[in-house]
């Protein structure tokens, strides 16, 4: 099927299987690996996880200037090979300092690669067969996903290092390859769609006059707090509670995968016959069904269970969010609006970094069943938000009469 692509097309969408199994078997397990390689406590731990959200996040607002001013070819290239250093880096160092500052890049890295390579991908696809070009790509990162992180315990088995330089190895040889294929077919430009650079200054001003899109901002990032749970404590508090903890949550993470391309058409089709707020409400509750599951699990097949309940709040949240954000941004504003949805990443960094401290001063159960009622609280903020929405239509709707 690949084969009616450009070359580079299908080079990207190969290489996307192999960077996520290479990512996949490193650094979900990042927490683990931080916890034995030094003497950081649970809560340093979170924060060194989540500041690769942070630096993502700022990254999303001036990796447009950077591709403005190097160009968009330059700066994917930069940032794969820069990955590959990082991959290599976490493998050799000790100093919780440079783990911190390398997962920061990291995080810069994924925000400046990802929108270039599809962007990448569509100048070089007929518009007719994009659609088909995104689902493929789509389906690329959940098959690495899925294979990944048992090949991470594997290796890991061998040394704990081999998984972090393995994926060096693949991320480097991915930008050597992709390097050599742009310069053979003469590609000095990335077009992709035209759009308005957005500033963090516009997005802030948004939030601050919006009311309704405010509540939504903070129901995303309570959410995010309640979500990053997945790639942070939950890998330690599995390790220290099962006798092959790792094993288990590689498992996990593979289940997690594989119920999203399992589940995601017919959970689709049942949210199109309903509203946004409905799917997020439902999907926050399998958030919470999943946490509480996750901290009172005594099996290996509960635990699975659990995260397949899990993986079904993510399949019901994300899309709704994107399409809550689509509805409430005027038409001259939509892209400022998505761009203010970045701060939702705020979540992904304070989520470890306080997950963090409650599983360290408390117990993993204590942990769970708190995200698992932040999960359901972040409901009232996204209720709160649509009211406000509504209201604010009326109020358009009378000075209009």
């Amino acid at each position: 099927m690949i084969g009616q692509f450009h070359p580079i097309v299908n080079v990207l969408l190969v290489g996307t299987i192999f960077a996520r199994i290479g990512s996949s078997m490193s650094l979900p397990f990042l927490a683990i690996y931080l916890i034995a390689a030094t003497d950081m406590s649970p809560t340093m731990v979170g924060v060194t996880v989540g500041i690769g959200s942070l630096a993502g996040m700022f990254g999303g607002f001036f990796g447009g200037y950077l591709s403005d001013r190097f160009g968009r070819r330059i700066v994917m290239l930069a940032a794969i090979y820069m990955w590959g250093f990082v991959f290599l880096g976490f493998a050799f160092t000790g100093i919780p300092i440079l783990f911190a500052l390398l997962n920061a890049v990291n995080g810069l890295c994924r925000s400046f690669y990802e929108p270039v390579s599809q962007a990448l991908m569509a100048d070089l696809t007929e518009k007719e067969k994009r659609f088909s070009v995104f689902s493929l790509r789509y389906l690329a990162i959940n098959i690495g996903v899925s294979v990944g992180p048992l090949l991470g315990t594997l290796f890991a088995a061998m040394s704990g290092r081999l998984p972090w330089i393995i994926t060096g190895c693949v991320y480097l040889s991915y930008g050597i390859l992709l390097h050599i294929l742009l310069k053979k077919f003469g590609i000095r430009k990335i077009e992709g769609e035209k759009k308005e650079q957005v500033t963090m200054k516009q997005s802030w001003n948004v939030i601050r006059r919006d009311r309704a899109f405010r509540y939504f901002i903070i129901g995303g990032i309570v959410t995010a707090v309640a979500y990053s749970q997945m790639t942070s404590t939950l890998s330690q508090f599995v390790d220290g509670q099962f006798a092959n903890g790792v094993e288990l949550f590689a498992w996990m993470m593979s289940v997690n995968a594989i119920v999203v391309v399992a589940f995601q058409l017919p959970f689709s089709k049942w949210a199109e016959k309903h509203s946004p707020m409905r799917a997020i409400t439902v999907g926050s509750l399998f958030y919470a069904i999943g946490h509480v599951g996750f901290a009172f699990s005594g099996s290996w097949w509960l635990l699975i269970l659990s995260m397949v309940v899990f993986t079904w709040g993510e399949i019901l949240t994300f899309p709704a969010g994107s399409m809550i954000v689509d509805r409430l941004a005027p038409d001259d504003l939509r892209g400022t609006y998505f761009g203010a949805q970045t701060f939702t990443s705020l979540g992904h960094f304070l989520g470890p970094w306080l997950g963090g401290i409650l599983l360290q001063g408390f117990s993993g159960e204590v942990l769970f069943v708190t995200v698992a009622v932040v999960s359901i609280v972040s409901i009232w903020f996204f209720r709160v938000g649509e009211m406000q929405s509504e209201k604010a239509k009326l109020e358009t709707m009378r000075v209009g009469a």
